[in-house]
């Protein structure tokens, strides 16, 4: 296996190990008649690195892929090597839903039944009739005649209470793993008795904080993933290189070979770019990025509040009398149900920054003919927007008319952000007090980035898009110097 025959993945983070069993397990899978992608088999061997002392380098491994890739295939082979290869007694599957996991169930069951090597140490019982298959709802398992054994569970808050011993543990839809489940699962591994130690494998898709309340488990993992480092943990994600669902552009929406690279069942033929491009129309925008393309809106682990600025704060800087003057900078936003505002920034008459809402209402079909009103009345030094929100329709006919549109990154947006919170916390500018600023600010909330935060409007209570537009026109105001000669 080549480099240049991997689709890989995006974010790898797998610590340099003594030795390794990953060749093991490979060849093991290829014996019982499992057939894995290159890509599957790169997991296989970057997560069994072992250490000089002989137990496993990493005891966690994080594997994060869009959906119906065939994560199951790679559980399926770790699951049976766990038995088979490295020496364990008791391996547990556990998945959010009790039908996840006894489809899981089912075809592990399959694989053994089809593989006479393994089928035949299935245990039995004195009279030769095999009894290690059990089907009882709830207790699903397979036992072999030496004891050893793979459970496959529901995840409760308390469900793992009562075992011991694990030496694998598998936490399948990772994305949905709530606090309690977690922390009742992780004790039963400390018991293991297997001579490599114990091993957590954590597997699923992106967060998406829209439709899934128990996120943070898999988002820590995650985070750990990404900075890299952490020589317990190996981690594997298929995913594009944003930071937020709504940073997925139309075009990479489009692009069959961003398809590609994030879901190497469509290299590998078991996924055609005809149905993927059924999916595209058939599926939200959203939904197409989370699940399909691996952009997750990912939840804050610090445990802070997402509640940025205070309202106290925000208030403190009222000036009926701030007066904006030119030049200035202007910001547009939409939110998703159409609601938009324009926003200037600028130096007011003593020399402070200001922003204002100088328009805002429903619909969009308004917003061009009035940022071409205000750029010919004023001394407009650039106009801004979201680049990759629902204002890019809007920018581009602003575009048309002569008046080029600036559109923010993720990376800038969330530079953005931290600016805008900063001038608030620090008495760096002055506003007029408008409704529509003081309502965003009571109900915005944030959505982390890698290393920052933007504005959330997902998890916002209100319309926000006078506070994005005026943190976009803020940041604006102060790259093109508007501001240099504020007083702070």
């Amino acid at each position: 296996m080549t480099v240049v025959d991997v689709v890989r993945p995006r974010v790898c983070w797998v610590p340099e190990p003594a030795g390794s069993l990953g060749r093991e397990a490979v060849e093991f899978a290829r014996r019982v008649g499992l057939r894995l992608d290159p890509e599957q088999e790169l997991v296989l061997e970057g997560a069994h690195g072992v250490a000089e002392d002989g137990r496993w380098q990493t005891l966690e491994v994080g594997v994060n892929v869009p959906r119906q890739n065939g994560k199951g295939e790679i559980l399926i082979a770790r699951e049976l090597a766990g038995l088979f290869v490295f020496g364990e007694r008791l391996v547990i599957h556990t998945a959010h839903e009790f039908k996840t996991s006894a489809e899981h169930f089912n075809r592990l069951e399959s694989v053994v039944r089809e593989c006479p090597e393994l089928h035949g140490q299935v245990k039995r019982n004195p009279s030769g009739r095999i009894v290690g298959y059990r089907y009882s709802h709830g207790e699903e398992s397979i036992e072999f005649q030496d004891g050893r054994r793979i459970e496959f569970k529901t995840r409760t808050k308390s469900g793992m209470r009562g075992f011991a011993g694990v030496d694998c543990l598998v936490l399948d839809e990772a994305m949905i793993i709530s606090e309690a489940a977690h922390s009742s699962a992780m004790p039963i591994i400390r018991a293991s008795a297997a001579a490599r130690g114990p091993q957590l494998w954590y597997t699923g898709s992106a967060v998406d904080q829209e439709s899934m309340d128990h996120g943070v488990v898999w988002t820590r993992v995650r985070e750990r993933g990404l900075v890299g480092g952490d020589e317990m943990l190996a981690y594997f994600e298929w995913s594009v290189d944003v930071e937020h669902p709504d940073d997925v552009s139309d075009e990479m929406m489009c692009d069959r070979d961003v398809w590609r690279s994030v879901n190497f069942a469509i290299v590998r033929g078991r996924v055609t770019e005809k149905h993927m491009e059924w999916e595209r129309r058939a599926m939200s925008a959203r939904g197409f990025a989370v699940e399909l393309l691996g952009a997750g809106d990912y939840p804050p682990t610090d445990g802070a509040a997402d509640q940025i600025i205070a309202i106290e704060a925000w208030l403190a800087l009222e000036d009926p009398d701030s007066v904006l003057v030119d030049p200035v900078c202007l910001a547009f936003d939409v939110a998703p149900d159409r609601q938009t505002a324009i926003v200037a920034a600028g130096l007011n008459e003593q020399g402070r920054l200001h922003v204002e809402v100088v328009a805002s209402g429903a619909g969009t079909g308004w917003v061009h003919d009035r940022l071409v009103g205000l750029y010919e009345k004023h001394d407009v030094e650039e106009i801004v927007c979201d680049g990759y929100g629902p204002s890019a329709a809007i920018a581009r006919r602003v575009d048309e008319a002569g008046i080029t549109v600036k559109r923010l990154d993720s990376q800038q947006y969330g530079i953005a952000c931290g600016m805008f919170a900063d001038a608030v916390g620090e008495d760096g500018l002055r506003h007029l007090g408008q409704e529509e600023m003081t309502l965003a600010i009571r109900g915005a909330k944030a959505r982390p980035l890698v290393d920052r935060w933007a504005w959330s409007r997902t998890k916002s209570s209100v319309n926000i898009s006078p506070l994005v537009a005026a943190t976009l026109a803020h940041w604006s105001a102060v790259e093109n110097a508007v501001g240099e000669t504020a007083i702070f």
